[in-house]
């Protein structure tokens, strides 16, 4: 493997920052100090601890079959907990939980509702029995034995946002109390100064949506799906959102009785129902004075609901800072560690769904940038944190724990990096950075990274939202500028298009199905090179005098800042 660093110190915005050494140029970064210089021969030895075996071992191990898909709460789940305890224990890491253990844990709350077969609505002398699984899929929005609700009618939404920010209601201030709504996926993209364009904001994912009808006191949301708007096929929402689905226990929130998709196409019947034509109620909702528009269309539900309580765990493991005044900061790594356990049989009766893609390899290169920092003579100024948090596809609900119970204050948190699958194709010419454009973070990466010859661009699927759909999101939320390393698509020796069919062959054969499973010809070279450019980054970040912030007017700036006045 190829070796892209004689690594030296630079400035950038107040940060210093690993950067590969040139001859000096009119244009070049301020000098370093003798001292910066004489640690780079250590620091690019120790970036060779990232290699292909170490990565490849544990992502075969972890998603075998005896972890049984690593649902959260199992035996599994469990069992892979321990491994990963002892591999860091192996590298010298500390236990990073605040009693001094390897983990910490969290009680969830396991919500199975038994679906009915059929869902009956009725309306304008009409009656449309919908079939579960092939039209619609339902879980409980409560915690409870029962969810249910008699008589209620249902509403269009259009996209169920209320963004002040944009100056957008689609609720009008209309008493929906009661109601069962019917809404779009996805947020307003039409526009890049009308929420975000094509890039998702955190409105249109499926988890805002369901909040939002519950505030408005519905009693039930039914979100259309798209495989354009949700960025994956039906059968995501089949195997994802049946069987049992996890939860932090409730606290006093709004929740509706049920949470449930249909079909573009079953949606689409529902509306003519009333004499109505979907894509006539798409446009109305494309504009700022859209209105709720009821259908007259009644619908009934019950549901048993099994609940159950377990517990799964975050693991954490830390590497102490070298510096007595920067110690009490750090920087956090991310993975999550779990999958869906086992769920519904795919036609060759496998109920396992191991992620190996998912997040395996997430977990891998993580681990890999541990062992390299560790083998560093000393550590950096900050310290570094592993956190491979738990039930991430539940919702990240292990990383949304630690945000709200964290080991270091919010505001001494200089950055998150997060791993959420990996480049199995082989080396690109770019890197994609979930996250560009929002913090102080952008000029180390894209330094970095054009050392190791590559490009750093932006989501290159940004209508999937993958900003708000992985662990980075809990810190983002807390003030943390966040970010989130995902495989590039420009491959080297392979024609334009090859590697976005890679990666959207997986998204429809292989997401969240029993076939995400380890295949020894993956090509690993990719994520090596990824795991290099978060390891020099996040040195960058643990050594530099001042830590990363949000770029000014970004979403969470006021939360960084709010996390940093408590601090003083």
């Amino acid at each position: 493997m190829k070796q892209f660093f004689i690594v030296v110190l630079c400035t950038v915005s107040g940060l210093l920052v690993a950067c590969g050494k040139q001859e000096p140029t009119p244009e070049a970064a301020a000098p370093v100090t003798a001292e910066a210089e004489s640690g780079n021969p250590a620091a690019e030895q120790a970036s060779l601890q990232i290699q292909d075996e170490y990565m490849r071992e544990i992502i075969k191990e972890i998603s075998l079959d005896d972890y049984e898909g690593r649902g959260p709460g199992s035996r599994g789940d469990e069992k892979a907990r321990k491994y990963l305890q002892q591999r860091m224990a192996e590298l010298g890491l500390e236990p990073g939980a605040a009693d001094g253990s390897w983990e910490q844990p969290f009680e969830l709350v396991g919500v199975n509702a038994t679906q009915p077969d059929e869902w009956l609505f009725t309306g304008h002398g009409k009656d449309m029995t919908l079939k579960q699984w092939d039209q619609f899929i339902v879980g409980s929005g409560v915690q409870k034995e029962r969810a249910e609700f008699a008589d209620a009618e249902l509403v269009f939404v259009g996209y169920g946002i209320q963004a002040p920010e944009f100056g957008w209601d689609d609720y009008k201030g209309v008493d929906l109390k009661g109601k069962v709504l019917l809404m779009m996926n996805n947020d307003p993209d039409w526009d890049p100064e009308l929420f975000a364009g094509e890039t998702r904001l955190w409105y249109g994912r499926w988890d805002y949506k369901y909040l939002s009808a519950a505030r408005q006191g519905a009693v039930g949301a039914i979100i259309i799906h798209t495989g354009p708007s949700a960025g994956y096929p039906f059968q995501v929402v089949q195997t994802s959102w049946t069987g049992v689905q996890f939860e932090l226990p409730a606290g006093d929130e709004p929740r509706s009785e049920v949470s449930a998709w249909v079909t573009e196409d079953t949606a689409r019947e529902l509306i003519a129902m009333a004499g109505m034509d979907l894509d006539e109620l798409r446009e109305q909702a494309y504009n700022r004075d859209f209105e709720p528009v009821p259908l007259g269309i009644t619908t009934s539900i019950a549901m048993d609901v099994d609940v159950e309580r377990v517990q799964s765990a975050n693991v954490l493991g830390l590497i102490p800072g070298s510096d007595p005044e920067l110690k009490d900061e750090a920087v956090i790594y991310t993975a999550h560690h779990d999958h869906l356990g086992i769920a519904t049989p795919n036609a060759d009766g496998d109920a396992i769904y191991n992620g190996a893609f998912d997040n395996a390899t997430g977990v891998a290169q993580v681990l890999a940038i541990a062992k390299a920092i560790k083998a560093l003579p000393e550590a950096p100024r900050r310290s570094v944190l592993i956190a491979l948090v738990g039930a991430e596809e539940q919702g990240l609900l292990g990383s949304k724990y630690y945000a709200a119970n964290p080991t270091f204050a919010p505001g001494k948190i200089a950055a998150n990096l997060n791993y959420d699958g990996g480049n199995i194709w082989g080396h690109t010419h770019d890197v994609t950075y979930v996250g560009l454009g929002k913090s102080s973070i952008d000029q180390i990466v894209t330094m970095i990274a054009g050392e190791q010859g590559r490009v750093v661009k932006a989501d290159q699927f940004a209508d999937k939202g993958y900003f708000y759909r992985s662990d980075q999101f809990s810190f983002a939320k807390i003030g943390v500028p966040a970010m989130y390393l995902d495989t590039g698509t420009d491959f080297i020796d392979r024609p334009p298009e090859w590697g976005r069919e890679q990666q959207n062959n997986y998204t429809e054969h292989n997401y969240h199905q029993p076939s995400d499973e380890y295949d020894p010809s993956w090509n690993l070279e990719g994520m090596i090179e990824d795991a290099l450019l978060g390891y020099w980054t996040g040195l960058a970040i643990a050594n530099a005098d001042d830590m990363p912030n949000w770029n000014p007017g970004d979403e969470f700036e006021a939360a960084r800042l709010e996390a940093l006045s408590q601090t003083e």
